[in-house]
């Protein structure tokens, strides 16, 4: 953790996470209550900000901060995964446009970013086709189709997508959520997730323009971009399941003589999680990730398992007060579900070890 931030910034987060998210987490998990001044307040103290930094340096930045505010709250590090995921992105651009004009507006949180990449990632791994279709116009592109499921969309945000313009080729582009001939429809009927600004986006003849393609050869970019996504995945489980570890060590101790017999006992999931949380900071000092492709993936599919094993764990060891409305050990339940439907699923992982 001392090589992720310095006291000052340890500080400076802190202070952040107690103005603007914990004060909001009950209304974030029941009440649809988007965290966006958390994320822009992130940006505003430089927390996104990659200028300067070592490669290896800027994934530990961003996996402590997804981790830590997992702790808190999954739903809002989600958002934060989305954002990292929209900033990957266009970092690997070679497009001026996004590198001069978009990409400092991301850095700073004065632009926040969310990723349409569900669909995309699915599709190379074989299990469903390319929802947008794209066709070449004078000065870029026009688009139609659908995405399900679209996180972290706000009026004045940018999303990553990716659309088919032929069997052999596709896009990439980052666009603004305020385009004539894209309607979102809001998604709030989750069991949790409901304040990650989730939307179902239809695309009819939107025009994207030149300047903001980020690759015209998707196939070769999501080679480098998707273990970014999948690394940046594990913190999620690590940040929660450490949140569920403390409530259970809490509750433990309050009746030593039964719960020593409870399995799993703290011990077991303290080792397992500081096992992984290990080997994922040892994943970020690889130079080329997708050489570790599958070992990203393997740590990624056991922070699922042990992310479900902690917090039912953890309503075990809380009894009744795991039961009642606002718990914090139920919401966790809950979240860490998402944890294993997230693309790519526990059910897709397992097809691959």
């Amino acid at each position: 953790m001392d090589i992720v931030k310095t006291n000052i910034e340890e500080v400076i987060f802190n202070e952040i996470i107690n103005e603007h998210l914990k004060p909001h987490i009950r209304q974030i998990d029941e009440h649809v209550f988007y965290p966006k001044e958390f994320l822009n307040a992130i940006g505003k103290a430089g927390f996104f900000n990659s200028n300067k930094i070592q490669k290896e340096l800027v994934s530990y930045k961003d996996i402590y901060l997804i981790e830590e505010t997992a702790n808190y709250c999954m739903t809002t590090a989600f958002t934060i995964w989305c954002h990292l995921a929209a900033l990957a992105s266009a970092r690997l651009s070679n497009n001026i446009v996004i590198k001069n004009e978009l990409l400092p507006l991301l850095e700073s949180g004065d632009v926040i970013g969310g990723t349409g990449l569900s669909n995309a990632l699915k599709y190379y791994a074989g299990l469903e086709p390319i929802r947008i279709n794209a066709k070449r116009t004078e000065g870029g592109y026009t688009i139609s189709g659908n995405l399900p499921s679209v996180s972290n969309l706000d009026e004045d945000h940018w999303f990553v997508i990716i659309a088919s313009l032929n069997p052999n080729q596709r896009i990439m582009c980052m666009i603004p959520v305020k385009l004539e001939g894209l309607v979102l429809e809001s998604k709030t009927d989750f069991i949790g997730l409901n304040g990650s600004a989730t939307y179902s986006c239809y695309f009819n003849n939107v025009f994207i323009p030149d300047k903001w393609i980020l690759t015209e050869e998707a196939d070769e970019y999501i080679q480098q971009l998707r273990p970014i996504l999948a690394l940046y995945q594990i913190p999620l489980g690590i940040g929660i399941s450490q949140a569920a570890i403390e409530s259970i060590v809490k509750n433990h101790s309050k009746n030593i003589e039964v719960n020593q017999h409870v399995k799993p006992q703290p011990k077991e999931l303290i080792d397992e999680i500081q096992c992984i949380r290990k080997n994922t900071y040892a994943h970020a000092k690889a130079t080329d990730l997708t050489i570790i492709w599958k070992e990203i993936l393997r740590t990624r599919l056991e922070i699922a398992k042990i992310t479900l094993k902690a917090v039912q764990a953890d309503m075990l060891y809380s009894g009744g007060q795991g039961y009642l409305q606002g718990s914090d050990s139920f919401r966790r339940l809950r979240e860490a579900y998402f944890i294993a439907n997230l693309s790519p699923t526990i059910k897709h992982l397992e097809t691959l070890f």
